[in-house]
């Protein structure tokens, strides 16, 4: 690899803004992704999170601005482009058929066959040996790729679906909330295989509204907020602190807070008032 390619952002966004009619679902948004690297963009609900999802899987073409693939402005007509070009997705859903085997999924459409034409049998063996292996080089170790994918643990199948988007070529995997519904030891393995698909030199994107989760894993962190991006930075130029009170809200945080405390306070003194009161009729 050139020097030129290793300091080449391999996706870019550039004063991108989506709209929808008269509505404005992004605003002026560009963000970088490294090579080997993980990068954040995280938002509460409304934020825009889903929209870029979709703008840099393809499902929406940028309404203006520019999207750069490897430093060259591309336009995706669909997801089949992006994946085309190493772009792979992987959605809360995972896309994965729970009642089929954990091999069958992590092929699932893209079976290996022998022989040639549209009748040509699966290779089975092959596939199983394939599906274990490359399980096993991302460190995931499922006793049995026969099993239906559907006994697996959330954090597993997430595994799957990331070493399958790996496997096939991905060049940037973009992961959509992928801890968004797991406990505290499944979110840890999901985690773990994000830092393996880094080491693996894939340029990672997690969708997330979990500032504790990013931080973990991040390399670079864009804050999105009504479809506008409001912070960046890079890990060395922010702690978990200050992540956590930028995604919290800052100032509004602390407002609400003096707020709660000043109705805290007055329905302390009612409840008090009150209590005294009732002691008095009783006495």
């Amino acid at each position: 690899m050139t020097d030129a390619l290793r300091t080449t952002p391999i996706l870019q966004l550039e004063g991108v803004s989506k709209s929808f009619g008269s509505v404005i679902a992004l605003r002026d948004i560009s963000l970088h992704v490294d090579v080997g690297s993980a990068t954040c963009v995280l938002g509460d609900n409304g934020a825009g999170k889903s929209t870029v999802i979709k703008t840099l899987s393809g499902v929406y073409p940028p309404t203006s601005g520019t999207y750069r693939f490897e430093g060259v402005p591309v336009h995706l007509a669909s997801p089949r482009d992006a994946l085309a070009m190493g772009i792979a997705t992987v959605y809360q859903d995972l896309a994965t058929v729970p009642m089929m085997s954990v091999w069958r999924n992590f092929f699932l459409g893209q079976e290996p066959t022998r022989g040639v034409g549209p009748l040509a049998p699966i290779d089975r063996k092959h596939a199983r040996d394939v599906a274990r292996d490359e399980l096993i080089r991302m460190g995931i170790d499922i006793r049995d790729v026969d099993q239906p994918v559907g006994t697996l643990s959330g954090g597993e199948r997430q595994a799957v679906a990331i070493a399958r988007a790996v496997h096939f070529g991905a060049k940037v995997l973009i992961l959509d909330e992928p801890t968004s519904n797991l406990g505290v030891k499944q979110s840890g393995v999901v985690l773990k295989y994000v830092v393996q698909a880094k080491e693996r030199g894939v340029a990672v994107i997690f969708i997330t509204h979990n500032p504790h989760h990013s931080y973990l894993v991040g390399d670079h962190f864009f804050l999105l907020n009504r479809g506008r991006l409001v912070e960046s930075w890079d890990r060395d130029e922010v702690d978990l602190d200050e992540l956590v009170r930028a995604m919290a809200g800052g100032a509004e945080l602390e407002a609400l807070a003096h707020e709660l405390e000043s109705l805290g306070g007055s329905t302390e003194r009612a409840a008090r008032e009150e209590f005294g009161d009732r002691q008095e009729s009783g006495s």
